[in-house]
């Protein structure tokens, strides 16, 4: 056995949005690979079920978002066509796909009539001109992965599955104006469609989202919800729809209502625990019924574990779950484990507790069968103030003595680190190979600990979590196993300004790695597509007072700046301000900008990007913190 390399992200297969058939005896789901050749990721569909070998439905290269029919024949999916994600639509009994949509902009994931005959669909409307003038009057103007809005908007489509198979169906469009429509949800009689939206003219000042119905044909949508709930998302799986919003402003955790005919009513799920839909970067699953039972996600510590209303944990354990489908009491999941970066699992309910059935794939094991991989280890460590702060510790724990040591800070801030192995950040896996300690730690504003650790940082970045960084550091330093000579900080996103902030806060650090990093918060707030709900919302009060900008003339750690070019969530001038400051005070200083990439590049960006992000982390550490003084290559 062998440990793992960097160029190991070419085979790493990752599983993604499982979709059970109607009568739950298989999976469909997607499966992401990074291509050499054509510096792509490259998506399929596959199936699987209980004691049958996976099989290939599609071939890619990126087919994505695959939805059954309800009478299980057919299943409708995402594919480019001229470069443009159109629906297609494969017939279960044999047959090649057929193109369902020519959306000018593309189409988004269907979701079928409760009667088979329609689809529709949350997709982009407008006519963009790349070559004229941009006219912003609101602050929403651009976002990040699309750039400059033009006056795009989403909008919900309705074509009729019959004619267009035919080629001669004509899609309709049901919604139109000036706001964005959220992925919409047949009622039970198939007249009408539920969808979440923020309309009003201020939204880009003041967050908001209410749940609207339409009529199928088109017409003119009804607001159902008032402003007492900010809603997320809406769902229609049983009895009532589903929704998922915040009481009141976006400051806190996402809970979970049932709307009825006298509006919304929270389901008391019994838990101090942030709902988790799932989104890029997040783990988790939009809720559903599972027969009468009421299926949600929420975050334990730093694990995303599936749930039965209104409380009841009935698949934990030491995983992470992505993605989450049911049928009748069928359910099936991806979820990430410390030895693999996710595989499919199908269980019957009823289900509790920390049992996991047997994977009907085996992604990662076939994926590097040769790979050894180390494991984190858990440790609660002790805040200034005396907080208990949850951390993992990745190293070889056959090594003895003092070693350099890597923080490593998450993103969000509301996000979480979970001791599973991951895709994107091999360099841990790496540097734990070459004799390092790689510690990530879910400081004061981290999901999975309770809305009063979460909501702590808020007006207080750098100043509530600087010591739940340093502290589990100096315990570290305690046991003997790091060195305090010999250590670094990276992250990405808050984890970019906590690599930022540190180092102005101490000059113990060596080695500064932020990537997409926020430097000045003052600047961030007009340039950011989220920047003035950001300092509304989040930072709050003194943007001055918590950028690291303000107290740059305090750094004097070597740093490495790693930017997407087209990041608009944390626009590339972050890091070009960073820069400039830290090479006018004579700091070893050095920027990487990836053309073309936006805020999610080291997610979903070209592979040879990824590759390169990884690389030059190892090598800038072996640089200036080399181990044991022999530099050893970073390939």
């Amino acid at each position: 056995m062998s440990r793992l390399s960097l160029s190991d992200i070419y085979r790493i297969t990752v599983p993604g949005d499982p979709r059970l058939r109607p009568d739950g005896s298989a999976v469909a789901y997607t499966v992401t690979t990074a291509d050499r050749d054509s510096d792509e990721n490259r998506s399929e569909i596959w199936l699987a079920a209980p004691g049958a070998g996976p099989r290939r439905l599609t071939g890619g290269p990126h087919d994505s978002s695959p939805r059954w029919s309800p009478d299980g024949r057919s299943l409708a999916f995402l594919r480019p066509v001229d470069g443009r994600p159109q629906l297609h639509l494969l017939p279960m009994d044999g047959g090649e796909p057929r193109v369902l949509t020519a959306a000018p902009l593309g189409a988004g994931p269907a979701v079928w009539s409760p009667d088979g005959r329609s689809i529709a669909y949350s997709g982009p409307c407008g006519d963009l001109d790349p070559h004229a003038p941009v006219v912003a009057d609101r602050l929403d103007h651009k976002a990040d992965g699309t750039g400059l809005l033009r006056g795009l908007t989403m909008q919900v489509f309705v074509l009729r599955v019959e004619t267009a198979q035919a080629g001669t169906g004509e899609v309709r469009q049901v919604t139109s104006g000036d706001f964005h429509a959220g992925e919409p949800s047949w009622s039970h009689d198939g007249g009408r469609l539920l969808f979440t939206a923020d309309m009003e003219a201020d939204r880009d000042l003041v967050a908001g989202g209410a749940v609207y119905s339409v009529d199928a044909s088109g017409g003119e949508p009804e607001r159902l919800t008032g402003a007492e709930v900010l809603c997320a998302g809406v769902w229609w799986p049983g009895e009532r729809p589903l929704v998922v919003g915040y009481a009141g402003d976006p400051v806190g955790h996402a809970r979970l209502f049932e709307l009825g005919a006298d509006g919304l009513a929270e389901v008391k799920t019994g838990l101090d625990r942030n709902i988790m839909m799932g989104a890029p970067g997040y783990p988790g699953a939009v809720p559903q019924m599972a027969g009468d039972d009421l299926l949600f996600c929420a975050r334990d510590g730093g694990f995303t574990h599936l749930y039965r209303a209104p409380g009841e944990k009935i698949v934990g354990g030491d995983l992470t779950i992505s993605g989450v489908s049911a049928a009748g009491r069928r359910i099936a999941y991806v979820a990430a484990t410390p030895y693999s970066v996710g595989d499919v699992y199908i269980a019957d309910l009823p289900a509790t507790g920390d049992e996991t059935p047997p994977a009907v794939t085996r992604l990662t094991d076939h994926a590097l069968p040769d790979v050894e991989l180390f494991v984190p280890r858990a440790r609660t460590f002790t805040a200034p103030d005396g907080t208990p702060v949850e951390g993992f510790v990745l190293r070889d724990e056959t090594l003895t003595g003092p070693g350099p040591l890597l923080l490593d800070a998450h993103g969000g801030p509301h996000n979480a680190w979970a001791p599973v192995f991951d895709g994107v950040h091999l360099y841990h896996q790496v540097l734990a190979a070459r004799g390092w300690t790689v510690l990530t730690v879910n400081p004061r504003g981290s999901d999975g600990y309770g809305e009063a650790f979460y909501t702590a940082l808020t007006g207080a970045w750098g100043i509530a979590d600087t010591g739940d960084f340093l502290n589990p550091i100096d315990e570290l330093v305690d046991e003997g196993i790091a060195d305090p000579e010999r250590l670094a900080v990276t992250g990405y996103s808050y984890g970019g300004y906590v690599s930022c902030w540190l180092p102005t806060r101490t000059g113990r650090f060596k080695a500064a790695i932020p990537g997409g990093c926020v430097s000045d918060l003052l600047s961030l707030a007009g340039t950011s597509d989220a920047g003035h709900l950001l300092k509304v919302y989040e930072c709050r009060g003194d943007l001055s007072a918590q950028s690291p900008m303000t107290h740059v003339a305090r750094v004097t750690t070597p740093t490495l700046l790693l930017h997407g070019e087209d990041d608009d969530r944390c626009p590339v001038g972050q890091a070009e301000q960073w820069f400039a400051a830290l090479r006018e005070q004579g700091v070893p200083v050095r920027l990487v900008r990836y053309p073309g990439g936006s805020h999610l590049f080291i997610l979903n960006g070209r592979p040879s990007h990824r590759f390169d992000y990884n690389e030059r982390i190892v090598a800038w550490l072996q640089q200036w913190i080399p181990v044991d003084g022999t530099p050893v290559s970073p390939s």
